[in-house]
């Protein structure tokens, strides 16, 4: 059984456009299961930042409260059954992550930006950038895991794009290639090599070639393919069950674009369902 959570959140990225990921997921939720899939009501107000270096803050924390009330605690609690969030920013997966037990978890972060900055070395400001770094338990003290995640656990693919304030823990994480993921079975020792019992995947589209997929805030050439990317995923998956997925960063300049690129989209949903 696969639950569905939408989650329409545009507060954590900086995008100039933003308000365009809520387009996203809802075209994305278009094509769900109607019963299985639940809105959450994003805040309208972008927010404040309440004196720290992330912005929109408090609408960010309220969001965080509200996934919390959808996961009910731990979304391991039915292991036949796991949770694919759709965003949505980034910023979705830890606000999932402290919510449900983390003891035996490994990430895999796919994201053609590894969202390794923190509120000081971030050039926007934005949460989304930060993301994986609050995962890890750094950054932003209301926003990071406790405990965090431990670096040995979380693996990175697809990053192409990255801030020289973000070198300094990326050197700490796994990192596969763009390459690597035409290698599902070497994908796949990768993350067994962690020693996690479950996992959770973590899907930003714009890993994705551009060729491929175009709705994106911030396009990054020379990126996965889609195929490839399914396959490593339902590859990883018959070796270490699925905690949960997320799907995130889908911003589609028009309906017509979003139709466009609703063929990938559509397998990477099959892929984590």
């Amino acid at each position: 059984m696969t639950r569905f959570l939408i989650v329409p959140q545009w507060q954590g990225s900086p995008a100039s456009r933003a308000m365009l990921l809520v387009d996203g997921a809802t075209a994305i939720t278009g094509d769900l299961p109607r019963r299985d899939t639940t809105v959450v009501d994003v805040p309208l107000e972008a927010g404040e930042s309440l004196d720290t270096g992330v912005h929109r803050l408090s609408s960010l924390l309220r969001v965080r409260e509200l996934i919390a009330a959808q996961l009910g605690g731990d979304a391991s609690t039915v292991p036949a059954a796991h949770t694919v969030m759709v965003g949505g920013d980034c910023s979705i997966t830890p606000f999932a992550l402290s919510a449900i037990d983390t003891s035996d978890l490994a990430v895999l972060w796919c994201d053609a930006h590894p969202d390794l900055n923190d509120p000081r070395s971030s050039p926007s400001g934005a949460f989304s950038g930060m993301a994986l770094t609050a995962i890890l338990g750094g950054g932003e003290p209301q926003l990071a895991l406790r405990p965090g995640i431990p670096a040995e656990r979380v693996v990175l693919l697809g990053a192409r794009n990255i801030d020289d304030g973000e070198r300094a823990r990326l050197a700490a994480l796994t990192s596969l290639t763009v390459e690597d993921a035409q290698h599902p079975d070497a994908v796949a020792a990768t993350i067994r090599a962690t020693g996690a019992s479950r996992i959770w995947v973590h899907v930003d589209v714009d890993v994705i070639d551009p060729a491929e997929l175009e709705g994106v805030s911030d396009a990054v050439p020379f990126g996965v393919g889609a195929a490839d990317l399914a396959a490593t995923i339902r590859r990883v998956r018959e070796d270490i069950p699925l905690a949960g997925a997320t799907i995130a960063g889908f911003a589609p300049r028009s309906p017509a674009d979003a139709v466009q690129d609703m063929g990938a989209i559509l397998r990477l949903i099959g892929a984590v369902a």
